[in-house]
């Protein structure tokens, strides 16, 4: 079977992200990258069914020459292979973004077979658009379900056919859906296994395949500005120690309602 699995460029979670003077882009010159984290966990679903089933696993990514990192990063977990799918290092919206992942996606079934299963992160880590993923199946005719926890195949690969499972509250659904499909996977699904030093070197050595977006001009949408958040400050008040808190302690739980 064919896996591919499209993946991001994007700040570590949880940094701090300043923006330019202009307020049109991200600063990124001192930050560190990675890609989302459902989009690891999809690469680790694919490393997992191909050692399973047999076939290859392919990572994809748009975005500038510095997202090789990402790739070479999917190919040291035991991806087989990545593809760059190059831009000028810009914003792209969500449309033109699709459509150049569609372009490219054509190109390597033309070349290769057409894949089983095409993974995408359930959304990215900082643009957060839910919107890639649904607009690739659209564009190519498959059918896709997002929030995927749970991947199993019934009987042989070759009933053509894969069951997925995503919570719902306190429920879960199931789907069963004919390949070749599309899945928009949660983190959750596994636990992203670390890339050995066999891998790195792997990676380091290994040949990531380079092509010019296909690009149709801007999208639907524009940015605006980029603000933000003002932070948030706290305060912390010592009351006393001992005896001498106590009343400070009562006042200040009647005033949080704690005590009436």
């Amino acid at each position: 079977m064919r896996i591919l699995v499209c993946v991001k460029r994007v700040p570590i979670p949880g940094a701090r992200i300043p923006v330019t003077a202009d307020g049109m882009a991200v600063d990124d010159a001192l930050l560190g990258h990675t890609m989302s984290p459902h989009e690891e966990c999809a690469v680790e679903g694919a490393v997992q069914l191909v050692e399973a089933h047999g076939g290859e696993s392919v990572v994809l990514t748009l975005g500038s020459a510095d997202a090789d990192e990402q790739l070479r990063y999917a190919v040291s977990m035991g991806v087989d292979k990545g593809v760059l799918v190059e831009t000028d290092g810009g914003d792209w919206d969500p449309q033109r973004t699709a459509t150049a992942l569609v372009a490219a996606i054509r190109t390597l079934e033309d070349e290769g077979g057409p894949f089983d299963l095409v993974l995408f992160g359930n959304e990215s880590a900082d643009a957060g658009g839910f919107q890639v993923g649904i607009r690739v199946a659209t564009a190519l005719g498959r059918p896709i379900v997002q929030g995927i926890k749970d991947v199993e195949f019934g009987g042989e690969v070759a009933d053509g056919s894969v069951r997925v499972q995503r919570p719902t509250g306190s429920a879960s659904e199931r789907y069963e859906l004919p390949l070749p499909a599309c899945l928009g996977v949660r983190e959750g699904l596994n636990l992203p296994r670390y890339p050995t030093m066999r891998g790195r070197l792997q990676a380091r050595r290994a040949e990531v395949a380079s092509t010019a977006a296909h690009d149709v001009g801007p999208g639907g949408q524009s940015l605006l500005a980029l603000q933000s958040p003002p932070e948030q400050v706290s305060t912390t008040e010592i009351v006393g120690a001992g005896p001498e808190g106590v009343d400070r302690v009562i006042e200040v739980l009647t005033e949080l309602k704690v005590l009436s």
